[in-house]
């Protein structure tokens, strides 16, 4: 008459993946606290969790989390490659600026 709750009737609801979680966090460190490290562990750990979650039959989920990591860590990568490029930009200026107007030879001489 009533249905019972039958246990093989339940969601197949699966886990998110800590390499997902991990990678997530640490891609938001990447952009506040430890700008080039937490990049690098972003990266890698999103390309694991993406495998993990990618695997047939699925054993977690996450699949979201680890992609946004990936894509904060090559961004924060890339504007690290950007920032190194023009501090070395303005060095290299400034010395061609000192050189050209001869200021350069009687600082250091």
């Amino acid at each position: 008459m009533y249905e019972q709750n039958n246990p093989q009737n339940t969601n197949n609801i699966l886990p998110s993946s800590t390499l997902a979680i991990i990678s997530l966090v640490a891609g938001i460190l990447g952009f506040t606290v430890f700008p080039f490290i937490a990049s690098i562990v972003a990266i890698l750990t999103g390309y694991a969790a993406r495998k993990e979650t990618r695997s047939v039959p699925p054993t977690t989920s996450g699949d979201g989390m680890a992609t946004a990591g990936i894509v904060m860590g090559w961004i924060q990568i890339g504007l690290t490659v950007i920032s190194i490029c023009c501090v070395i930009a303005y060095f290299v200026v400034m010395l061609g600026w000192l050189g050209a107007s001869g200021e350069l030879g009687s600082i250091s001489g």
